[in-house]
């Protein structure tokens, strides 16, 4: 079982020769903030793809040619789109990844509020068509 999982262990750790360790720390904060563009759900920093992999060496290129966190994003997003952001900004083409899911809360609480008062609607229109009298209840015990 060590074995099998040992190759995991150690698939996210790139070596790279950084200057210090603010230096270190602006790369993993920058790259938990780009997404794997092959995993989908994991940052660049904690993914083990191949092209994450890539992704991470091109930003510590980036860092020592001296480039600042945004113009790296830039760099990135000319050449991914905004997928690569895990915080995408608010554009037209972006504007139903941040709206989307409240469209759709809003639309399904419309749409059980529509339901209940059209039950409440036809619960109160229409009326019982007989009464038993209490002495009957009584019997069917």
């Amino acid at each position: 079982m060590a074995l099998a999982l040992s190759p995991l262990a150690f698939a996210a750790v790139d070596p790279l020769p950084f200057k210090d360790h603010a230096q270190e720390l602006r790369f993993q904060a920058l790259t938990k903030q780009l997404r794997c563009l092959v995993c989908q759900n994991e940052s660049l920093n904690d993914s083990s793809a191949p092209l994450a992999a890539d992704l991470r060496r091109d930003v510590f290129q980036q860092m020592q040619a001296g480039k600042s966190d945004t113009e790296i994003k830039a760099w990135l997003t000319a050449r991914y789109s905004d997928f690569v952001l895990y915080d995408p900004p608010l554009r037209g083409g972006t504007w139903l990844l941040w709206f989307g899911p409240l469209l759709v809360l809003l639309a399904g609480a419309s749409a059980i509020f529509v339901i209940v008062r059209r039950r409440a609607k036809a619960a109160g229109t229409s009326a019982p068509t007989s009464v038993r009298p209490a002495s009957d209840v009584e019997d069917d015990w």
